[in-house]
């Protein structure tokens, strides 16, 4: 009985560790991120993207969201209402915290205005193979990927908002838009 027991256990632990995945490039096909909309929709990138370029910002951790944020502000501001270009604010949360989604997702919906509710994915496991594939460093930066019409990985940065990487960013949503 005892075998079985750890058997089971072995089983279970080796089939829910995640096998280690590379860290994505520049040209990769982004890898499935299924979430959920604050609206409550199920969302799944890239395909929720639907042919747009589109800024997917990442945070692993509460302390991450000031960065995020601040990215996300000077992107809406210069992008917002450009046709062809969307983003999304990616909450990714792991460990126990999951057991907790009705009230992180609700204080979430409360903070933030309901015209963007269709912007903020909130992504609650799978958060091991995400920080590899964004080679996390620090659990405090947001992880910016900017995808392109076809959900190809075009331009990727860590950390907080600065003038230099902003204007990439820019850069290169323009040559993405001017392209089609």
């Amino acid at each position: 009985m005892t075998m079985w027991i750890l058997a089971i256990l072995g089983v279970a632990l080796t089939a829910s560790s995640a096998a280690p995945v590379g860290e994505l490039a520049v040209g990769d096909q982004l890898p499935p991120l299924k979430g959920e909309f604050l609206s409550g929709r199920t969302a799944v990138l890239p395909h929720v993207a639907s042919s747009r370029v589109a800024l997917l910002m990442l945070g692993f951790t509460y302390d991450s969201r000031f960065q995020v944020e601040a990215w996300a502000k000077r992107f809406r501001q210069d992008f917002g209402t450009k046709p062809g270009v969307t983003f999304f604010e990616i909450p990714m949360i792991g460990g126990m915290a999951r057991m907790a989604k009705w009230f992180i997702d609700s204080g979430m919906r409360r903070g933030t205005p309901e015209a963007d509710h269709e912007n903020v994915i909130t992504v609650y496991g799978g958060t091991d193979a995400w920080k590899q594939r964004v080679g996390l460093n620090d659990p405090k930066a947001a992880y910016l990927i900017l995808i392109d019409q076809h959900g190809r990985v075009a331009w990727r940065t860590e950390g907080s908002l600065d003038e230099q990487r902003y204007k990439e960013l820019s850069s290169e949503v323009s040559r993405l838009l001017s392209a089609n």
